[in-house]
């Protein structure tokens, strides 16, 4: 464990988890507002499917927990009243326009984590730039469309679950959701990170052992919420404050704990699997196989195209080689007979006549020359 501690907080560094967590924080920001705008807008017309309190009890759900995070000037004079009228209304126009500009903005902030997972797997390149702006925005609309479902769910779950059970068990009914309502939302909320980090990665590990960041991630990030809470009330207490800056720092902070717990719980997982590797999986071990058939198919083809260059050379040489040896070259002619210097040079035969000349023949004596027919 040790180990893996050293290998996760090593690389985290590495890797620059503060910058990652500030990107991410900067994109949740600006992505925002417009997301409330959407969310609320579509709940303005899908909450009548769940009785006519939903509005009502997602209104009181959004205000309540927004006290928890903002101050109370914040929450009376701009999210309560905002909330009211985009539940109440639902106006379409409110909608088209908020979701247009949270469909840029909110997959720009899950893409910021898409981005730092691959990143801290090691596995920033394998995906086409393209393709990962593409996986973020399908994220987020998988994710926009189970809030817009979920959150009446969470709202209205309390009251509605024990009236489903008879009277007699309706108290210990009540007793249970309230022991475990917000353990459940953390388990569900586990469960939805550990997707995410199976979607986000080309090449992941099976769900389970991605599991353990999941839960470092949740553990992280509500200790550290924690602390700022209770950070920001004693910075309030002594007077000390930043003003018109306060909300949007302190929702900035929420949102870099928010990036660090996250790319955290990435970095652990990568650690895990580079200390204990999961087996391959079925497909896994198909695209192996593949990939490996496809490379032995290059070899191959290299080697019969060097074989090919080669056997082309040396059918050339031989081609030159007999060009050479059947070209006639043409040879010197012999000398002729040269005199001696002082005599005279001596007759050349003539072959006009066949190849027959007559040519004088000197005896030893000197005194007679005959003509012999040569």
């Amino acid at each position: 464990m040790r180990r893996v501690a050293g290998r996760t907080l090593g690389k985290a560094w590495d890797d620059g988890i503060f910058s990652m967590s500030a990107q991410a924080a900067f994109w949740q920001a600006l992505s925002m507002p417009p997301l409330l705008l959407a969310l609320l807008g579509s709940l303005g017309y899908v909450g009548d499917w769940f009785g006519p309190r939903t509005v009502d009890s997602v209104e009181a759900a959004i205000v309540g927990f927004s006290r928890t995070v903002f101050t109370p000037e914040v929450v009376d004079q701009i999210i309560a009243p905002t909330a009211e009228a985009i539940l109440t209304r639902g106006r379409a126009d409110v909608v088209s326009i908020g979701f247009l500009i949270a469909l840029w903005a909110g997959s720009s902030a899950v893409a910021s984590i898409v981005d730092s997972v691959t990143e801290a797997h090691g596995q920033y390149e394998v995906r086409n730039p393209v393709w990962q702006r593409l996986v973020a925005l399908g994220v987020y609309l998988v994710a926009l469309v189970v809030a817009i479902l979920a959150l009446p769910v969470v709202a209205l779950g309390p009251d509605l679950l024990p009236r489903v059970f008879p009277v007699v068990w309706q108290p210990a009914v009540t007793s249970a959701v309230d022991a475990f309502y917000y353990p459940g939302v953390g388990i569900v909320l586990v469960l939805g990170l550990t997707t995410l980090y199976k979607v986000a990665l080309p090449h992941s590990p099976p769900w389970r052992r991605l599991l353990p960041g999941a839960l470092l991630a949740m553990v992280v990030f509500v200790v550290s919420t924690t602390g700022l809470r209770v950070y920001l009330t004693l910075i309030t207490a002594t007077g000390y404050t930043y003003g018109a800056l306060a909300t949007p720092i302190a929702f900035l902070l929420f949102g870099f704990l928010l990036g660090f717990s996250i790319v955290l719980g990435a970095q652990l997982n990568n650690a895990v699997e580079e200390t204990w590797p999961a087996r391959p999986t079925r497909r896994q071990r198909r695209l192996r196989r593949l990939r490996a058939m496809r490379a032995a198919a290059a070899r191959r083809a290299a080697r019969a195209a060097a074989a090919g260059t080669a056997a082309a050379r040396d059918a050339g040489a031989r081609a030159v080689a007999a060009v050479r040896q059947t070209t006639v070259v043409p040879t010197q002619a012999e000398p002729r007979d040269v005199a001696p210097p002082g005599l005279p040079a001596p007759e050349q035969p003539d072959h006009a006549d066949g190849g027959r000349s007559l040519r004088p023949t000197v005896t030893a004596g000197g005194d007679r020359a005959r003509q012999e027919i040569m």
